[in-house]
């Protein structure tokens, strides 16, 4: 969720049937508060970074988080140039936690995707790519396909 007060909404999410819960961890004051909340509430934990926020910011939290979702473009509207410079922290995450969910969003694509799953993200956030695409089914096999290959590579 990309809302100031990411709190308000765990319940009505767990009550509409979401089964993981992603938020920017910029806003929260209480962070750990927040991830036990969703928990409660029977859905999976994601910590989700904007570009300019360090990895070391959610370095004490990735224990009690099942997705980290490492945002490859700031967020707020589609269609942006991808960050490849946000790999290092993809890449910090496979290395130090080879079984956690390693999500990124933002500017993925076919160009993009080899980046990205080489670095070790296993899901993969692409929505321009495939509403744009002429062949949304094989842009999408080829995305998996490569996120498979490569996080085979990864060991995980």
């Amino acid at each position: 969720m990309m809302v100031q007060n990411p709190e308000q909404w765990i319940e009505p999410m767990a009550d509409a049937g979401v089964d993981q819960y992603t938020f920017h961890i910029e806003p929260v004051k209480e962070i750990m508060k927040t991830c036990r909340k969703v928990k409660e509430a029977g859905m999976k934990v994601g910590l989700a970074l904007k570009p300019g926020t360090g990895i070391e910011m959610v370095r004490q939290y990735i224990d009690f988080a099942d997705v980290i979702l490492i945002m490859t473009v700031e967020p707020g509207f589609g269609g942006q140039k991808f960050m490849a410079d946000m790999m290092p922290k993809v890449q910090w995450l496979r290395h130090n936690y080879p079984l956690l969910d390693v999500e990124v969003d933002g500017g993925v694509g076919l160009n993009t995707i080899s980046a990205c799953a080489e670095a070790g993200a296993n899901m993969i956030v692409a929505g321009t790519a495939i509403i744009q695409s002429p062949n949304q089914r094989m842009t999408i096999a080829s995305l998996r396909e490569t996120v498979e290959s490569s996080i085979h590579k990864c060991n995980v």
